[in-house]
């Protein structure tokens, strides 16, 4: 199956200080074609209380967003100015407007509709099956009392009813009109949505949003990615990265990463445990960062050092 084309330069969202993809094609795109896999932190509409298997939005390190501007791929748009320049401003008259609002609204509706019948369904199952099982009881019940007949015996009849009550029957309920759906309508629960489009797009504008700020790491984690690692928060092992050399669905991770200035100072202990704690999870522990000069054609050289921990 061929995957779907998405075109470059893409849109990458800021809201609320973060940066963030809404469209599972760029999502995929941008894992597959750039070796960014963000983090995703959105919840399910059908499951608003997991917190295992999370969806989209995905959130992009300042860094990967970064990168992805400064490669040329990607693009920041502010997304509530976004929105605000399509609602509020020239961008949708008022009859537009309303209407996309009536739309939204008849979604919901339309969606409330199925799930109340797909609920009503599922109790007349229940019903027909608790019926079903009741006359088959009461079948047995009065067959057992027409061999007692025939054997002399008597069995009272009200004591039957006390017991038992009369065999309830198959409930006939007949759907409502308004929970009749078509077979299309039907499915209008099956998938998500997963972008705003349409009718709110989001073009490049002419004077880009600033580039996003990063920490002092960031040579080190651009000086990884450009040799194909796949970079990741590595807040699990107290460092800035985790490093793979694959996708981590595939890969354990070969580094924990921290980068620094060239000159900035540091705790010895901080390699001590560092380099301990790499070698406990069956990695190493990679400092680096941008040597005090540049390179001949201009980019930075990146120097990176493994520690490792001998004799455990």
């Amino acid at each position: 199956m061929a995957s779907p084309s998405v075109a470059e330069p893409f849109p990458v969202f800021l809201v609320g200080g973060r940066y963030t993809l809404y469209d599972v094609n760029a999502v995929s795109h941008a894992r597959r074609a750039h070796n960014i896999t963000g983090v995703l932190i959105g919840g399910l509409p059908q499951a608003p209380q997991q917190n295992v298997f999370l969806g989209i939005p995905l959130e992009l390190m300042p860094e990967e967003a970064r990168l992805l501007v400064e490669k040329g791929v990607a693009y920041i748009v502010d997304d509530a100015a976004v929105h605000k320049h399509a609602f509020i401003d020239h961008n949708l008259s008022k009859e537009e407007k309303e209407k996309f609002l009536r739309s939204l609204k008849k979604q919901g509706s339309d969606a409330t509709r199925i799930q109340t019948k797909s609920a009503d369904d599922r109790k007349i199952k229940a019903l027909k099956k608790v019926a079903s099982k009741n006359a088959a009881v009461a079948a047995k019940l009065e067959k057992e009392r027409a061999d007692a007949a025939v054997a002399g015996e008597t069995v009272a009849g009200d004591d039957e009813e006390s017991l038992f009550g009369s065999a309830p029957s198959a409930p006939s309920v007949a759907p409502s009109e308004a929970s009749v759906q078509s077979s299309s309508a039907s499915t209008i629960m099956k998938i998500t949505p997963t972008t705003s489009h349409p009718p709110l797009l989001s073009s490049e504008s002419s004077s880009p949003l600033p580039l996003p700020q990063v920490p002092a790491s960031y040579p080190l984690f651009k000086h990884l990615h450009s040799k194909g690692y796949f970079m990741a928060p590595g807040i699990r092992f107290g460092c800035r990265y985790t490093a793979y050399p694959g996708d981590p669905l595939r890969f354990h991770s070969h580094f924990l990463c921290d980068g620094m200035d060239w000159d900035q100072e540091f705790d010895l202990l901080t390699l001590v445990g560092g380099g301990r704690l790499g070698t406990g999870v069956k990695k190493g522990f990679l400092v680096g960062g941008t040597e005090d000069k540049e390179k001949v054609d201009g980019e930075e050289d990146v120097r990176a050092f493994c520690i490792e921990w001998a004799g455990m």
